[in-house]
């Protein structure tokens, strides 16, 4: 890609303007996403310009937030092409825009939609965030009960350039109350002549604008649907939901977890660009919060003093006790946060996975033992015993907090991806030196 950059800076540079535009458009839409979102600032927007009408559509729903936003600003001095690209973005792509946008800007923007695409933008606007509703696209094909094959075909030639998609074709009543969902594929190997009620069996699977992304998340995947209608509460056909706007949500999701995860206050979109202050910001919280948590990790061995002076021997072994306990603790959240974000296990199923979790930990706990009991018969054997039964202790401790710890999290409502493998982590390494020095402590009778 920087070959093919740095030949478009050449030209530009040049102000070869023909042999520019000549070679966008060998390249594919992919291809000028990439080109656009690389290329040094002040030269994306004149390659932008360049493009065609259709083009610079599909190019601006691949482009990243901060470099769709950037175009916006440069074209607000070109008002038809500004007011073009925004008419020409699906409806769906166009809302999810919107929303990070600020609101004076927003409805400075709206006000350049035609009457038919304002409507649209507002009615999606007006769902709430998260829902369906801002996700869905009104832009389908719908046939009635009575119309013939043939007809059908005609209708989709008409009216199906503008569709999101063509893979389903939606059977809706003289009320716009949807019937049935039929695949093309069922259309296309129909006689023409027949009706398209003869095709419809009356079940299909459709999600409630108001319903949460999830609830379309997990639908998609128990029903492996390229698209799912979106009803009203008189279940009235108000648009489509599409696979790939699912998977922008489900990468979306995963990002904020995997922040969430790491303590992260929020989501950093690309630490490339941003501040300094934001990177800070989004970071700060949750360590200073570890710090005044890990304060109990030190007054949990200033208060076995009088034991580490008689057994210095101990003190080898504490990074490697306590780091296998939080390495447990964070490896047993991860499948859980996992398997609640994708409902496989219910804040119902907590009380199944202790037993299944203690022998899984049990046997974890047995192995690493054997291994830290090797490094103390040459290290340190006076302690063997001592080592080895706390490994085992803080790897079962360790496991069942993180286990524990998501489903606590769900209970209270709270994202279970906030309980943090650094919080994890500093739990289980204060429970590990309470569990480390309190056996020491019995074993040689201090």
């Amino acid at each position: 890609m920087a070959d093919i950059e740095k030949k478009f800076c050449e030209l530009i540079e040049n102000k070869e303007w023909r042999k520019l535009k000549s070679s966008l458009n060998e390249l594919d839409v992919v291809q000028l996403a990439a080109l656009i979102e690389d290329i040094s600032d002040d030269k994306e927007i004149i390659l932008f310009r360049l493009l065609s009408r259709q083009l610079s559509k599909e190019v601006f729903q691949l482009l990243s937030f901060e470099k769709q936003e950037q175009i916006i600003e440069d074209l607000a001095q070109n008002g038809k092409k500004l007011s073009n690209l925004i008419n020409d973005i699906e409806p769906d792509d166009r809302t999810a825009f919107f929303e990070e946008l600020p609101g004076t800007v927003t409805q400075r923007l709206i006000q350049l939609l035609s009457p038919e695409e304002r409507i649209i933008a507002v009615q999606l606007l007006g769902y709430p965030e998260d829902s369906i509703g801002r996700l869905m696209t009104p832009e389908y094909v719908a046939v009635k009960p009575t119309d013939t094959v043939e007809h059908t075909f005609e209708h989709i030639r008409k009216y199906g350039k503008d569709s999101e998609t063509l893979n389903v074709i939606y059977v809706v009543d003289n009320e716009w109350k949807l019937i049935d969902d039929l695949k093309i594929k069922d259309i296309l190997l129909a006689s023409p002549q027949q009706q398209v009620e003869e095709l419809t069996d009356g079940h299909f699977v459709a999600l409630n604008a108001f319903d949460d992304q999830e609830t379309a998340i997990k639908t998609f995947k128990d029903y492996d649907r390229v698209a799912l209608p979106v009803l009203n509460a008189e279940g009235i056909l108000i648009g489509i939901i599409t696979i790939d706007d699912i998977m922008d949500v489900v990468e979306e999701e995963s990002t904020e977890d995997f922040h969430k995860f790491g303590s992260f206050q929020s989501a950093i979109a690309n630490p490339l660009k941003a501040s300094v202050f934001n990177l800070y910001k989004n970071r700060v919280f949750w360590l200073l919060i570890l710090v005044f948590i890990n304060i109990f990790s030190g007054a949990a061995i200033s208060n076995f003093e009088n034991l580490i002076q008689s057994m210095v021997s101990l003190i080898f072994f504490l990074p490697l006790l306590i780091d296998s306990a939080g390495n447990a603790g964070s490896q047993s959240a991860t499948l859980m946060i996992r398997s609640l974000a994708v409902g496989e296990v219910k804040l119902s199923d907590w009380y199944k996975l202790i037993s299944k979790e203690l022998l899984v930990s049990l046997l974890l706990g047995i192995t690493m033992a054997v291994g830290v009991a090797m490094v103390a018969k040459f290290r340190a054997p006076e302690v063997i015993l001592v080592v080895s039964f706390t490994m085992i202790l803080i790897v079962i401790t360790g496991s069942l907090i993180g286990m524990l710890l998501p489903f606590i999290f769900t209970k209270f409502k709270m994202d279970p991806a906030a309980a943090s493998a650094p919080l994890i982590t500093s739990i289980s390494d204060i429970s590990g030196v309470l569990i480390y020095f309190s056996v020491a402590n019995w074993y040689f009778g201090f």
